[in-house]
């Protein structure tokens, strides 16, 4: 390599890094100084509810176990041997009132009746012969008779008659008591049912006063919900004695993730407090509880023992404000947000807790901006930036 080109191998990169040092140093000179700004508090972000007063319907939630309002086991009250049992009387099998369960062999009770009635005609024969020879003793003694004596009754046969008259209805009786003997051989469905369980074939013996079968009516069920006292409160609950009505209900089951729902109504409570739930429990009759309604042929009946979510209807409330539960701060106050987007605590008056929601009434006004964003340290006045602000 030639002694110039060495030189320019190595002064070359010197000059270019002095060059750069050079411009950097006139760019650096040169640069405009940054205008200081005052630093301003723009406010913590949040998200704002207007609140709007509404007309509002109290509902009160609960559970409870659905079961038959009526439930009876069938005894029979004659003794004897079972000749008939209807198909359908098997666990599980339907019953409209009136209709033939099973029955008892007859024989024995229609001969008893026969003999009642013989029994009753031969009395009605003594009581007119005692009738008559008592009418006849009378006039005997009409023309026999001392103005100073009395007659005895034994003379004119009042005892006999008497005697007959209670032979004559103790006969009527022992018909009467044969005829519903031989009625209660056929033992029918006190009211619309369903069999529960059964122990009855054609064949078998049955002993009077002894239970062969339970049933349970279908034409309402009920549902006992435990509640809070504080609850009660919201809802008509009728007493012994009183002629009201309770308040609605709806019924609630979920089948396969589909929601079904029956109206119901309160018709009772059962008059005392759990002793460690501290709850009260009210009655929920619904009505038809195992009908299907058109266009609902998969519609499931709501069967004993099914554990069902109920809403009840409690009292109005004019006035009051939906808020969410997150927007209801310590000691039952607000947080809002000022014309001047500081913050403002105030108390309320809850009305209501709810799972979702708080009812609220004294406190609020119409347009009043709720702040649902929590605030870490938040304190009176303190600056805010509304975010997103939706009405109720």
């Amino acid at each position: 390599m030639r002694p110039d080109q060495k030189r320019k191998k190595i002064f070359l990169p010197i000059a270019i890094l002095l060059l750069g040092l050079a411009v950097t140093f006139l760019l650096v000179k040169n640069r405009a100084t940054p205008e200081k700004k005052a630093e301003t508090d723009s406010g913590a972000l949040v998200e704002l509810l207007v609140a709007t007063p509404r007309d509002l319907l109290v509902a009160v939630e609960g559970t409870g176990t659905v079961q038959s309002s009526q439930e009876v086991a069938v005894t029979p009250q004659v003794s004897g041997m079972v000749d008939f049992v209807a198909p359908r009387f098997v666990a599980g099998g339907f019953f409209a009132k009136g209709e033939l369960l099973f029955s008892i062999e007859a024989a024995d009770y229609a001969l008893a009746v026969e003999r009642a009635r013989a029994a009753v005609a031969q009395a009605e024969v003594a009581l007119a012969t005692a009738r008559g020879r008592e009418k006849i003793a009378r006039l005997e003694w009409e023309q026999l008779r001392n103005d100073a004596a009395e007659a005895n009754p034994l003379v004119l046969h009042e005892p006999q008659r008497k005697e007959a008259e209670a032979a004559l209805a103790s006969a009527r009786a022992a018909l009467r008591q044969a005829e519903l003997d031989l009625g209660r051989t056929r033992l029918a469905a006190p009211f619309n049912c369903r069999v529960r369980n059964e122990s009855i074939e054609v064949g078998q013996y049955l002993k009077s006063g002894t239970s062969y079968a339970e049933l349970a009516g279908t034409d309402i069920a009920e549902i006992v919900v435990p509640l809070p006292l504080s609850d009660l409160a919201w809802l008509q609950v009728p007493r012994a004695g009183e002629n009201r009505a309770g308040s609605a209900a709806t019924v609630l089951l979920t089948v396969a993730g589909r929601e079904y729902s029956w109206p119901g109504q309160v018709v009772r409570s059962l008059g005392e407090v759990d002793s460690q739930g501290r709850m009260q429990r009210v009655v929920v009759a619904v009505a038809r509880p195992y009908a299907r309604p058109d266009g609902e042929p998969n519609r499931p009946a709501l069967l004993p023992n099914t554990f069902v979510r109920v809403r009840l209807s409690g009292a109005p409330l004019d006035a009051a404000f939906a808020i969410p539960r997150s927007a209801l701060r310590e000691g039952d106050t607000v947080w809002l947000m000022d014309k001047e987007n500081t913050l403002r605590i105030r108390p309320v008056e809850v009305l209501r807790l709810e799972k979702q929601q708080v009812l609220v009434g004294k406190g609020l006004q119409t347009g009043d901006r709720l702040v649902l964003t929590y605030l870490s340290g938040a304190a009176e006045g303190m600056r805010l930036r509304p975010l997103q602000e939706t009405g109720q």
